[in-house]
C-alpha cells in the first residue's frame, strides 16, 4: 500500500546504552499509543538499523501536514508526560522532519524499510518531485521484491518549532530536506542492488539532488494504529 494521508513524521536517533530497556517500554506502551490518539494520526512504526548511521527510524503518517502543527499534535509536544522527559533524555542525535507526502506508491507494508535522506536545491525541487514521480517509482514499483516507494519533503519552518520535548531532550534536531522510503517483503540484499542501481547517488545527482544521500536499512519492530487501541480498549 502506500503511505496513509498526505504528512508524515519521519524520526531517526540514536539512544544511551543505558536508555534502552527504558525506551523500548516507553515507546511501545505509551508513546506510540499517545501518538495515534491525536486526531488526525492514521499509524506509527517503529524500526531498528540492520545498517545504517542512527539505531532507530519511526515514522508516523497522518491525514494532513496541517495536523502536525495543529494545536492537538502541539499540546502533546508541549506538555511531555513524566514518562516521556525522563524516557527522551537517553536519545542522541535526533534527525526529525515533518513532512508532506510528495509521492507514494505500493501495494503492501514491509518488514524492512531503507531510508535515504538528502538535499536538493530550492530551484530543482519540482524537477526532482517529477523525476521521482515519473521514473524512479515506476522503477521501483516495477520490481518485484519492493511493496512500497515513497517521497517526503519536509517543512524546515515546522520541523524547527522548538517545544517542551524537544527540550527535554537537551540536544538540537537535524531536519533532513528530502527522503525517500523503499520498504521491502524480501531479504536485505534487494536493497544492496536498489542502492547501487534504482537508487545510486548518481541517480539521485541527475534528478536534482545535491551532495551523496545518507543511506540507512532498517527491520520492522512495531506498528500501532488508532483501530489497534480501540480494540485494546474493547
Amino acid at each position: 500500500m502506500g503511505l496513509l494521508g498526505e504528512g508524515a513524521v519521519a524520526i531517526w536517533h540514536d539512544l544511551t546504552a543505558e536508555g534502552r530497556t527504558e525506551f523500548y517500554d516507553w515507546h511501545g506502551s505509551e508513546h506510540m499509543p499517545e501518538r495515534v490518539g491525536v486526531p488526525g494520526f492514521l499509524r506509527a512504526r517503529r524500526y531498528v538499523a540492520v545498517e545504517a548511521d542512527l539505531a532507530y527510524f519511526n515514522l508516523y503518517e497522518v491525514c494532513a501536514p496541517a495536523v502536525l502543527v495543529g494545536p492537538d499534535y502541539q499540546a502533546r509536544l508541549n506538555n511531555p508526560t513524566p514518562w516521556t522527559q525522563t524516557a527522551v533524555k537517553s536519545f542522541r542525535r535526533v534527525s526529525r522532519s515533518l513532512c508532506r507526502i510528495a509521492a507514494t506508491t505500493g501495494g503492501a507494508q514491509g518488514g524492512l524499510i531503507a531510508t535515504w535522506r538528502y538535499d536538493v536545491p530550492a530551484d530543482l525541487a519540482t524537477d526532482h518531485i517529477a523525476a521521482v514521480q515519473k521514473s524512479i517509482l515506476p522503477d521501483l514499483a516495477g520490481n518485484g521484491m519492493i511493496a512500497g516507494a515513497h517521497l517526503l519533503v519536509a517543512d524546515q519552518a515546522a520541523s524547527a518549532i522548538d517545544t517542551a520535548e524537544r527540550q527535554a531532550r537537551g540536544e538540537p534536531n537535524d531536519i533532513p530536506s528530502w527522503i525517500l522510503l523503499v520498504e521491502g517483503w524480501a531479504d536485505a540484499s534487494a536493497f544492496h542492488e536498489i542502492r547501487q542501481s534504482t537508487l545510486s547517488d548518481a541517480v539521485l545527482s541527475a534528478a536534482g539532488a545535491s551532495g551523496a544521500a545518507t543511506f540507512g536499512l532498517y527491520q520492522l519492530q512495531v506498528t500501532i494504529t488508532p483501530e489497534d487501541l480501540m480494540t485494546a480498549k474493547a
